[in-house]
């Protein structure tokens, strides 16, 4: 019995080195190993415009246990775990595609007419699942944005993937419970360490990051990114006095 026990401890071992994902089907795709986030601190020039979300209605309901339904239907089935938090998930529609943060810290794109899984991507840092008990939980719906995916989650990582693949084109540990703004240049990201971020689109430095008393989800008008009841000027983060 001891024999057949370090044998499936074996098999464990090398089906989390794998590039296959042995619970979910589709390639897989490794994650940063970027230590911390690195601050510029310097303007954003030009500021962008704020950029409207394209309103796609998405008829797909997801449960907590990583079920996705359309109506009592399933479509998608993922791994359930208990380490997640409250809050309704909700999956995003872009094409004959959805994409779907789960609660095991992954993204997922599937086709839910043919149930075929595209890519399935890691978005958390490895060090984020020390002592088995962490919550990698993707409680933010992705964005879509041309031939790019945006995404963040609990597992101390924030990144911007290829839509077609799922690779990385970076990631910043920057982990998120709140939606973000993505403008053609810059992404406004509440980090659940009380930062706000402006993170350059083209590499995932920071212009500029600045302290906030209460999380909420960033508010950009152009010229100035509000937080709660929080205005900073949107080039430099500094606070603007009423």
């Amino acid at each position: 019995m001891r024999k057949i026990g370090l044998a499936l401890v074996g098999l464990m071992i090398l089906g989390g080195c794998d590039t296959r994902d042995p619970i979910l089907p589709g390639t897989r795709n490794p994650i940063f190993d970027t230590p911390r986030v690195r601050v510029l601190d310097v303007p954003i020039e030009p500021l962008p415009e704020p950029v409207k979300d394209s309103d796609v209605s998405c008829p797909y309901v997801q449960d907590a246990q990583n079920v996705i339904w359309d109506g009592d239907k399933k479509v998608f089935t993922g791994f359930a775990t208990s380490n997640s938090v409250g809050g309704t998930r909700t999956p995003v529609c872009a094409g004959k595609f959805v994409y779907a943060g789960l609660t095991t810290g992954e993204l997922v794109k599937f086709n839910p007419k043919t149930r075929h899984v595209s890519w399935v991507a890691d978005i958390y840092r490895p060090n984020a699942m020390t002592g088995g008990s962490s919550v990698l939980d993707i409680v933010v719906p992705p964005v879509v944005r041309g031939p790019d995916v945006y995404v963040g989650g609990l597992g101390d990582a924030f990144c911007r993937l290829r839509a077609d693949t799922g690779g990385r084109r970076w990631c910043a540990p920057v982990a998120t419970s709140h939606p973000f703004i993505v403008t053609d240049t810059v992404i406004f990201v509440m980090g659940t360490d009380g930062y706000l971020y402006a993170l350059n689109s083209v590499d995932g430095n920071a212009y500029w990051r600045v302290s906030v008393d209460r999380a909420a989800a960033p508010v950009y008008d152009g010229k100035i990114i509000s937080v709660d009841r929080r205005r900073f000027d949107a080039a430099t983060g500094n606070v603007i006095h009423d």
